[in-house]
């Protein structure tokens, strides 16, 4: 095969030049990550049923679910978890190879079938089915230096301001907020309940009625009477946005012609939807959100992409809040690949001082300096071709390779060299004669 090439120069330069130019461009387009993909491709699958106890979720919800995962195809197993909280996580793992677009598509579609058939609050919280990557990629912090917000404050500031807009970066599998969001507490006093002979069922259902959102309709539309010249669109407001509105919702009327209020039976206040998280960076409130990487994305473009949607949005932060990244498994990523780079030059160099110094020949000297990029470009191709990614694996796969390249052509180099010089060939018959 050597012999070939040999003697087709043209042949092997074209081959060579197509070779780099594979590898140039499987660079832009290979996945980089921390370590490779070889788990199988999972879906998560997650509800809430708010107040329920954990063998209350199990029967109503996560059974109701898992019963629907009949027929997944290429379904390897699944496993759930429901806790005292009201939260169920099923998690369906695949075989590996599964296109995981395909599999949360079907995985989507079985939920939807089971979601008429869960209790109502699920429907109202919602069943969300995700695809992503077990660990977060990077977790950012907002805190406050000052003392003049909370954790639950910048937790809500995240839910609302950053959540949507970050989710929606491209490479973004999946956001989680290590805490809540501002929300309508009602504490209820069951010694006045009592006095009232009323029940928190009926506060529940007091509540649900009458924070509803309904049209109101329109003034002089058809058919309208003879002379109508208006027509209006009534609006309304019957959403309550206030703890004080919520005070004032009515529950039941007195003998004496007095009304109960809810205010008269509960403590209404403004506070957060859930108190199981309490942030804290360096001493300082705060609150963070993790993000987990899409399936196939590239981990230091997501990331890349993320900080600059945050460095846009830092501009409408609260005065005195400040943002830093605690984790960010990037770092490590890009060390590695500065390593590499690294090691790749110095091999070069190597080779270039090696055997102009040994060789004292310009000539020799710039064939194996030449043949070191083309061979790591084509091994990017092959990377592309293959499904792998530039991860820490194939990186520290790639410093040995290098070094193998780097041995072999300073030997081949090196004979032809000796066998011109010693028995008189021409450069064409001491390579071929070299490489046999």
């Amino acid at each position: 095969m050597s012999v070939f090439f040999i003697e087709r120069p043209i042949f092997a330069w074209v081959i060579a030049i197509v070779t780099m130019l594979v590898g140039a461009l499987a660079i832009m387009s290979l996945p980089i990550a921390q370590y490779p993909s070889i788990a199988p491709p999972a879906v998560a699958v997650s509800a809430t049923y708010p107040g329920a106890d954990a063998e209350t979720v199990e029967s109503s919800v996560t059974q109701v679910i898992e019963q629907q995962f009949t027929g997944l195809d290429h379904l390897l197993y699944f496993s759930s978890a429901s806790t005292s909280n009201g939260q169920v996580t099923i998690t369906a793992t695949f075989l590996a190879g599964t296109d995981p677009d395909i599999a949360e598509v079907q995985v989507q579609n079985k939920v939807q079938q089971a979601t008429a058939l869960l209790p109502t609050e699920v429907q109202v919280q919602g069943v969300t089915v995700t695809k992503s990557q077990s660990s977060f990629l990077l977790i950012l912090t907002l805190y406050d230096d000052t003392g003049r917000y909370s954790s639950l404050e910048l937790s809500d500031y995240i839910t609302s301001s950053l959540e949507d807009p970050l989710s929606r970066v491209n490479g973004v599998g999946q956001v989680q907020v290590f805490g809540g969001e501002h929300a309508i507490r009602i504490w209820l006093d069951p010694f006045k309940l009592n006095n009232y002979k009323l029940t928190a069922s009926d506060v529940r259902a007091a509540v649900t009625a009458q924070n509803v959102q309904v049209s109101g309709g329109q003034i002089g539309a058809q058919p309208f009477v003879a002379g109508q010249e208006l027509n209006a669109t009534v609006t309304v407001q019957s959403r309550l946005q206030t703890a004080e509105q919520f005070r004032h919702i009515f529950l039941r009327n007195e003998t004496n012609g007095s009304t109960v209020l809810l205010g008269d039976v509960a403590r209404v206040e403004m506070g957060g939807d859930t108190y199981d998280v309490s942030g804290r960076y360096n001493g300082f409130p705060g609150s963070a959100m993790g993000f987990k990487l899409s399936p196939g994305a590239n981990a230091l473009s997501t990331a890349s992409a993320i900080k600059a949607k945050l460095a846009q949005l830092s501009a409408t932060f609260p005065a005195g809040v400040k943002l830093d990244y605690p984790v960010d498994n990037t770092t490590f990523i890009s060390l590695s690949i500065k390593d590499v780079v690294r090691t790749l030059f110095v091999a070069i160099g190597l080779v270039i001082v090696v055997m102009f110094v040994f060789l004292q020949n310009w000539r020799a000297t710039l064939v194996p300096a030449i043949a070191i990029p083309v061979v790591m470009l084509g091994v990017f191709g092959v990377l592309e071709v293959l499904g792998y990614s530039i991860n820490t694996l194939t990186l520290f796969a790639l410093v040995l390779a290098i070094g193998l390249l780097v041995d072999d052509a300073i030997v081949v180099v090196e004979n032809v060299q000796r066998l011109m010089d010693d028995e008189g060939l021409s450069p064409k018959d001491a390579a071929i004669k070299s490489m046999g």
